[in-house]
């Protein structure tokens, strides 16, 4: 039975943490969804940790759509939600509608993300209300990054910190079924989490957060250059497959590899003659 946004509100009536995780491809939904992970976030990050972009404002509707796919096809339990990508819900409500439409049908995912709070709030209400579920994202929103000039984080004056709270006021009231918190300072985060009967989701925003979320590919040490400040490495996955890939070049290149366990027999006598 796939998890659905009832027991999300469920988990934060009875004080229990919400964990999600990015994914972007089959195998790695299909992992992650065994590990029991709730909610799997097909983030527009992919822009930058699977296409190589340095922001996420290239990704485009169709770079989400083929992802979601492969993340559909792999994870049959976990709550699965798309980004919204940068200018797919701005220009008109039909137009966020389409879209919204397009992520759920096409692409397989049960619910969507917006950034923004207060400016998108009609998006949102009229998303909910054709009956896609929506989750919100403020604070640090990537998509804004050249109006922040740079990956700053947000709500550290008395003036942001209150706009951002009406941000998240006005997402709950236009039928978000909960908000992501990024970059926020942890008091700001628990207000708003205590002000809020939705669920908050935290990245680089404390420990007091109903639930947190990550980019799978930090996590796990994939690439060896950069580590986010939120976020924690649990493994060294770029360290092993060095160790792996160098020793399958050399084992290659002395012909130990492969053996005759890697290789297909066949009755010598069904080759004889044949030259």
């Amino acid at each position: 039975m796939r998890f659905d946004i009832n027991q999300l509100k469920a988990m934060k009536l009875r004080g229990e943490k919400i964990v999600m995780l990015t994914a972007y491809d089959y195998t790695t939904a299909k992992i992650v969804d065994r590990c029991g992970m709730p909610l799997i976030l097909v983030g527009d990050s992919l822009g930058m940790v699977m296409l190589g972009y340095e922001t996420t404002i290239p990704v485009t509707m169709e770079d989400i759509l083929h992802h979601t796919k492969a993340v559909t096809r792999g994870a049959k339990n976990a709550f699965i939600i798309a980004d919204m990508p940068f200018m797919t819900y701005h220009l008109s409500i039909e137009q966020a509608l389409s879209n919204a439409a397009r992520l759920v049908q096409e692409g397989g995912a049960q619910g969507v993300k917006l950034e923004g709070g207060v400016n998108v709030a009609d998006k949102v209400r009229a998303i909910t209300l054709a009956g896609i579920p929506v989750m919100g994202h403020i604070g640090f929103t990537p998509q804004y990054i050249y109006e922040f000039g740079g990956f700053k984080a947000q709500g550290k004056t008395r003036e942001r910190a209150k706009m951002l709270l009406e941000d998240a006021r006005a997402l709950e009231e236009a039928g978000a079924f909960a908000v992501v918190l990024e970059l926020v300072p942890s008091p700001l985060a628990n207000l708003i989490t205590q002000k809020l009967s939705i669920p908050t989701i935290g990245i680089g925003a404390g420990a007091d957060c109903d639930g947190q979320v990550q980019v799978i590919s930090d996590i796990l040490g994939l690439d060896p250059d950069f580590i986010p400040h939120h976020a924690k490495r649990y493994a060294h996955i770029a360290d092993i497959m060095t160790t792996a890939v160098t020793l399958y070049c050399q084992e290659v290149k002395e012909g130990t590899f492969p053996t005759e366990k890697e290789s297909i027999g066949v009755d010598p006598r069904e080759i004889e003659g044949l030259e």
